[in-house]
């Protein structure tokens, strides 16, 4: 599949209804969510038959955008109901088969290859990217993550994912677009520089 057939295809997924600025709820753009799924799957072969988890899964559309390009086996968990709700009927309007579960990022066990995640800033709760990236690299042998495109997040992150057992083996810049999504949203559109970081478990 084509990055643009991909993209076209997310487009089609509803967002989370009510999404939760305590837990910095906000819905990956189709396109960037395409871009990520992509750079997993065509320039490390890191989906086609993969066993894949999407921590903090929102309404679904990484977990859905792996389905779509052959994971094995998909897996997503969000503390947020109505997102894993949004989610699961995403997945039945798209055609595919994926395992999304409400709850905390902590009830996830087992062992995957592959972490693909959207995680929390830590823009306002502080240290919440970290625990995503500690529980990543927890169960899985590779990890996908999105974080804020800053050199300060960028040195901070170079120092504290060696320390959970991480070693950073690729940074890709992007931009995401988040939607007028809260109250103290003015613009219809806001252009946000991330980086995709693509991480490697050190102890496998």
């Amino acid at each position: 599949m084509k990055k643009k057939q991909l993209e076209i295809l997310l487009s089609q997924l509803a967002p989370s209804p009510k999404p939760k600025l305590k837990w910095e709820g906000y819905a990956l753009d189709p396109e960037s969510a395409a871009q990520m799924a992509c750079t997993a799957a065509y320039v490390h072969n890191d989906i086609y038959g993969k066993k894949i988890v999407d921590l903090g899964c929102g309404s679904g559309v990484l977990a859905i955008a792996a389905s779509l390009l052959g994971a094995d086996w998909v897996v997503g968990v969000d503390i947020d109901r109505e997102a894993v709700q949004v989610g699961r009927a995403n997945a039945k309007r798209i055609g595919v088969s994926i395992d999304l579960v409400a709850g905390d990022i902590g009830c996830v066990a087992g062992r995957f290859d592959v972490t693909l995640m959207n995680p929390p800033f830590g823009s306002w709760k502080k240290g919440a990217d970290v625990r995503f990236l500690k529980k990543a690299l927890s169960i899985s042998d590779v990890v996908y993550s999105l974080h804020k495109g800053s050199e300060m997040v960028r040195r901070y992150l170079g120092q504290r994912i060696p320390q959970i057992g991480g070693r950073i083996n690729e940074v890709r810049e992007m931009e995401i677009v988040i939607a007028r999504t809260y109250r103290f949203h003015r613009k219809r559109r806001y252009p946000v520089k991330v980086d995709l970081y693509r991480i490697l478990n050190a102890r496998t």
